[in-house]
C-alpha cells in the first residue's frame, strides 16, 4: 500500500503544510510549501518531476540543473520536501553527452530494485535519446545499463520523456515522445512493451497520438498513462515550454494501445488556473490513499526556474478528468 498522504488534498488546495519517499529526516528546508494558495511544494528549480512511493515516505526526480544530472527530493507526506544536495545519477552512459540530462523516471522492477529512464544526449547522433540506469535502492546513485540508448530513433528527431506504465496484468510499458520537433517533424507518443528486467524493449513500438489541436502548437511531450475503471487515460504536456502557452493535456481509451480521444481543452493551463500556475506540464499522476494527485512544474513569477507544484484530480462518472484548484 501506498504511503498515507495526510490531509493530502487539502494540502494541495490550501497550500497547508501537510501533504507526498525516504525515511524521516531533517525538517523540511526552505523548499516547502508556504500557506499561499498554489504556492510551491519545491520552490527552486525542479522542472519534470517524477514521485514515487517507499515505504512511508515519498521520492522525487527531476531535470537536472547546477552540475546534476538529475536532481532528487524526499518528502513523508508530499507536502514538506527536502531537496538533497546531490546527484541521483553522477556517471552518464557511455553514448551520452553531459549537459542535456532530463526527465527521469524511476520504478521498481520484480527482484525489488529500482531502474531509472532518463533522457540525455546521444553523442554520436547529436540527437536526445532515452537510457537506462539501476540502483539496489531507490534513493541510492544510479548506475548506467547497457552501452547504446534504449530508445533513439534518430530519423524522428531522437527520444524524449520517457514514462513507465505497469497494467492491471503486471505487464509493463516504457512511454516516451518522438522530439520531432527538434527538426520540422511531428511528434509522437509512444509506447513499448518492456523486457522483465526492464533493460530492453519488446516487439516494436505504437505510436499512440500526436499534435494537432490549435492549443498544443506543434508538439506533444510528457506522457503519463493511468488506468481508471477500464479506461486508459492518457496525460501530456503541448506547446513551447518556455512561457504560458506549456499546458498539459488529455486524452481516453478503452484500449491500451488506442485510438485515444482527446480531451478539446487543456486540462490544466496558465489562463485555466486564472494565472495561478505559469506553463504547467512535465507531470506526474500520484495515486495515493486520498485520491489521485497531479505533481507538476510551472514557472515563477519572473520566469527564471520551474517550481514543483501539485493539485488534486478528480474523475467524473463518465471518466472524465479535472484538477481541483485551489478555491473551487
Amino acid at each position: 500500500m501506498r504511503p498515507r498522504a495526510v490531509l493530502l488534498l487539502a494540502a494541495a488546495v490550501v497550500g497547508l503544510a501537510a501533504c507526498s519517499s525516504g525515511p524521516d529526516g531533517p525538517a523540511p528546508s526552505a523548499t516547502t510549501a508556504s500557506a499561499a494558495p498554489g504556492a510551491p511544494l519545491i520552490d527552486e528549480d525542479f522542472p519534470d518531476p517524477d514521485v514515487v512511493a517507499v515505504d512511508d515516505t515519498w521520492l522525487a526526480f527531476a531535470t537536472g540543473t547546477s552540475g546534476l544530472n538529475i536532481r532528487v527530493a524526499q518528502s513523508p507526506d508530499l507536502a514538506g520536501w527536502t531537496v538533497e544536495r546531490r546527484d541521483a545519477l553522477p556517471v552518464l552512459p557511455a553514448w551520452a553527452s553531459a549537459g542535456r540530462t532530463w526527465a527521469p523516471d524511476v520504478s521498481q522492477r520484480a527482484d525489488g530494485t529500482w531502474v531509472m529512464y532518463m533522457t540525455a544526449q546521444d553523442t554520436d547522433s547529436g540527437r536526445q535519446c532515452i537510457g537506462v540506469a539501476t540502483s539496489a535502492e531507490a534513493d541510492g546513485t544510479y548506475g548506467p545499463a547497457g552501452d547504446d540508448p534504449l530508445v533513439c530513433p534518430v530519423d524522428a528527431g531522437g527520444a524524449i520523456d520517457p514514462s513507465t506504465f505497469t497494467d492491471d496484468d503486471g505487464a509493463r510499458y516504457l512511454l516516451w515522445k518522438t522530439d520531432g520537433n527538434c527538426c520540422g517533424l511531428d511528434t509522437w507518443i509512444e509506447i513499448s512493451r518492456l523486457s522483465d528486467d526492464g533493460l530492453s524493449l519488446v516487439g516494436e513500438p505504437a505510436r499512440l497520438l500526436k499534435q494537432g489541436q490549435a492549443w498544443e502548437g506543434t508538439l506533444v511531450e510528457a506522457p503519463v498513462l493511468v488506468r481508471h475503471d477500464d479506461e486508459y487515460a492518457l496525460l501530456y504536456s503541448a506547446n513551447d515550454y518556455g512561457g504560458d502557452s506549456y499546458a498539459t493535456g488529455v486524452a481516453r481509451s478503452s484500449s491500451l494501445l488506442g485510438p485515444y480521444t482527446k480531451q478539446p481543452e487543456p486540462l490544466l493551463s496558465t489562463t485555466g488556473s486564472d494565472g495561478l500556475f505559469r506553463g504547467p506540464g512535465g507531470q506526474d499522476v500520484v495515486r495515493t490513499d486520498d485520491g489521485d494527485v497531479l505533481v507538476f512544474h510551472a514557472w515563477d513569477e519572473l520566469y527564471t526556474y520551474r517550481a514543483m507544484h501539485s493539485a488534486p484530480l478528480t474523475w467524473g462518472e463518465d471518466g472524465s478528468l479535472q484538477v481541483v484548484l485551489p478555491g473551487t
